[in-house]
Parts: structure tokens; C-alpha cells; sequence
């Protein structure tokens, strides 16, 4: 069972959506309060040096010159929103969750900060400013946008947002979800619909370790669904292994993880497929200012604070993982990437480059010391 939501007590003044200031009342030791405010500064400026290394050596080495969709930049109402929140959560309750959402804040206000980059959604090009829209929930009654990712548990979200809206009767009902029917999509607006959303709803995602959502895909698109083994296994096997080109008994049911970045090296990531296209180019976090980023690493946590943030109804939980489900664990990650050819791993890293950046995940480490281990 999921741990009971954390009874903070919240008071607003005009909802969340109104930029309200969040009042947290819980009993908090001072002494435990001044010693964690005071760690605060050097572990997030260690945090910040650690996350952080990977894009300086990107950048030194040139390689986000070539990126396909440069970000936008966001108008900072996104900083001040989560300044709020950072400043109201004491320190005993969560450090952690402090120093995450400071490090988020920073990196994407200096990365969308660029004179260079468009200002807002309007600004994207009309196949960017689509992937986004098609990609962005919205619930009227509790005024919130949801940009969904696939691989980041979207699939209990939109549970969430169909109890929301009366479709669905409980989250735990056990029936195959469909992912376009009784669902709100910010595409299906007028411009001006979007814009006073955009500007009035909270807005939030969930963002993954990049490299641990692209072996999530691949695993369960390329091991489990037959629709995707026909649509894209046939024509990768064809494309990338030798003396398969012409064959008609392939099945596709066999793609290596190799031959998989393979494929995605050839893509461009404006048109790829949504299950492993880049994050930053399915929610655009420069071009919208959330107002919540949560992660996939602690799930249940974030996802019951943006619950409270929304005003969901106390019975309304985020559903536990399913039974079946099969988590990518940092043992079998850590022999998926250290069995690919580094060539490869090269090359396919600047992809995924600003999904590391943004949300602050370190590059992943594959030497050959390391993967000795």
C-alpha cells in the first residue's frame, strides 16, 4: 500500500493556480531546522557541481551545437512559484525535496535564460508547439494542465485525471486504459482557451533518468507489444543487420538494444516516437513554466504533493504500481549501457543531453573500470 498522504495542512488563498503562498503547518524542531538550513547551501552547491558536470563537458566539447530543437525561454513565474514552495517546506520534513526543486529551478532559469531562445509557446514551430499541445491534460474542475510522458507513469496519471473528472470510479478499477477517450487534451482549444490556461491553471510533469526510460521502452514496446514489433522492429532488424534487408520472415520480435540506438541515431527527435522522444521535446519546460516538476525516483512523494496542490479529494490516491510491471533496476541498466559499443553510447547521449541538464540527472558512467563491475 502507498503511504498516507502527508497531512501538511495547506491553506491557500486563491489556489495554487494563483501563485498562493503555502502555508505548511507541522511541528519541526528548531534545532533540527537551523542544522538542515545550514547543510542546505554546501550540498547544493555539490549537487549542483555534480549534476552539472556532464553539460559543462558537452558544452566545452561543442556538442550541443548540433542539437535538433533548441529550448526556449521560460518568463520565471515558474522560479517564484517553487521559491514559495522551497521556502515553506521546513527542512526536517524533506531536504532532499528542497535542494531537488532549487537545482531544477536554477538550471532551467539559466538554460532558458538565453537571449536566443523563443519566449513562449507561441514562439515554438508549429510540429514543436503540436508535440506539446498533444501532449498536455487539462482539467477545468480543478484547474491544472498535466504534460504527460510515456514511461513516466503517465498511465496512473491519466487514472488520476478520469477519477478527477467522474469518468472512472476509482483509480484501482482494473480495466485496460485507453488513452485518448475521456481525456481533455490542450490541443482540442482555441488559442485564446490555451493561452488564459497556460496562464491561470497549475501546471506540472514527471520527468526519468533519460537513459532508464529509453531501456524502459525498449523492453516493453520491443519485448511485449506485437503492434510495435511490426511497425518499428521489422524495419529496424532490416535497416541494421547485415543480410536481413530483403528477408519476409522477419518479425521484428528480436531487436538488440544496439540496433535499437541505431535506429534512434538515424531519428530526428522531433519525429520520433513519443515513448522515447526526448522529454524536453514532448513538454517544452522552457517554452511552458511549470509550476511542479516532479520525478519518477520518488513517484509516490511528488506525486501526493502535486495531489494536495490541486485540491484532489482526500479519498483520490495515486494508484500503485502494477503487479506486473517489470522496474528497470540500476543492475540491469547498468549491464544494458555497459554492453553497447561506447561509440554508440557517444553518440547517443547528445540526444537526450537536455533531458540530463534540465532536470539535473549526471551523465551515466561507462568506463570500462566500471563496467568490470
Amino acid at each position: 500500500m502507498l503511504p498516507r498522504r502527508q497531512e501538511y495542512a495547506i491553506k491557500r488563498t486563491g489556489g495554487p493556480r494563483s501563485g498562493s503562498v503555502i502555508n505548511f503547518r507541522t511541528t519541526v524542531n528548531s534545532g533540527s531546522l537551523r542544522r538542515s538550513s545550514a547543510v542546505l547551501p554546501s550540498v547544493l552547491t555539490f549537487a549542483v557541481i555534480v549534476a552539472s558536470g556532464g553539460l559543462l563537458l558537452m558544452i566545452e566539447k561543442g556538442m550541443l551545437n548540433s542539437m535538433e530543437t533548441p529550448p526556449p525561454r521560460g518568463n520565471g513565474k515558474r522560479s517564484d512559484y517553487i521559491r514559495q514552495v522551497v521556502q515553506h517546506i521546513p527542512a526536517a520534513v524533506d531536504t532532499e525535496f528542497q535542494i531537488l526543486q532549487e537545482i531544477r529551478n536554477r538550471t532551467i532559469r539559466t538554460m532558458c535564460g538565453q537571449k536566443n531562445m523563443p519566449h513562449n509557446v507561441w514562439s515554438l514551430s508549429p510540429l514543436q508547439r503540436k508535440t506539446l499541445l498533444q501532449h498536455i491534460l487539462v482539467n477545468d474542475e480543478h484547474r491544472f494542465l498535466y504534460c504527460y510522458v510515456p514511461k513516466v507513469a503517465c498511465s496512473n496519471w491519466k487514472r488520476v485525471l478520469k477519477v478527477l473528472s467522474g469518468a472512472l470510479e476509482s483509480v484501482n478499477v482494473n480495466i485496460k486504459m485507453d488513452h485518448r477517450s475521456d481525456l481533455l487534451f490542450l490541443s482540442s482549444l482555441k488559442p485564446e482557451e490555451i493561452r488564459y490556461r497556460l496562464k491561470h491553471y497549475f501546471k506540472f510533469m514527471f520527468v526519468r533518468e533519460p537513459m532508464e526510460r529509453l531501456l524502459s521502452a525498449y523492453r516493453n514496446k520491443f519485448g511485449e507489444i506485437e503492434a510495435y514489433q511490426k511497425k518499428y522492429g521489422v524495419e529496424i532488424v532490416k535497416r541494421y543487420r547485415k543480410g536481413r534487408a530483403k528477408d519476409a520472415s522477419v518479425t521484428g520480435d528480436d531487436v538488440t538494444f544496439a540496433e535499437f540506438v541505431h535506429y534512434l541515431l538515424d531519428e530526428d527527435v522531433e519525429r520520433m516516437n513519443e515513448h522515447w522522444m526526448p522529454i524536453y521535446n514532448l513538454c517544452q519546460p522552457c517554452a511552458v513554466s511549470y509550476d511542479f516538476i516532479g520525478s519518477y525516483e520518488h513517484l509516490e512523494r511528488d506525486a501526493e504533493f502535486v495531489l494536495q496542490q490541486i485540491g484532489a479529494p482526500p479519498h483520490v490516491h495515486f494508484p500503485e504500481r502494477q503487479t506486473w510491471y517489470k522496474p528497470v533496476t540500476t543492475q540491469t541498466l547498468h549491464y544494458y549501457l555497459c554492453s553497447l559499443p561506447q561509440k554508440l553510447l557517444r553518440e547517443l547521449l547528445p540526444k537526450y543531453i537536455l533531458d540530463f541538464s534540465l532536470f539535473t540527472y549526471p551523465l551515466p558512467n561507462t568506463t570500462t573500470e566500471y563496467c568490470r563491475h
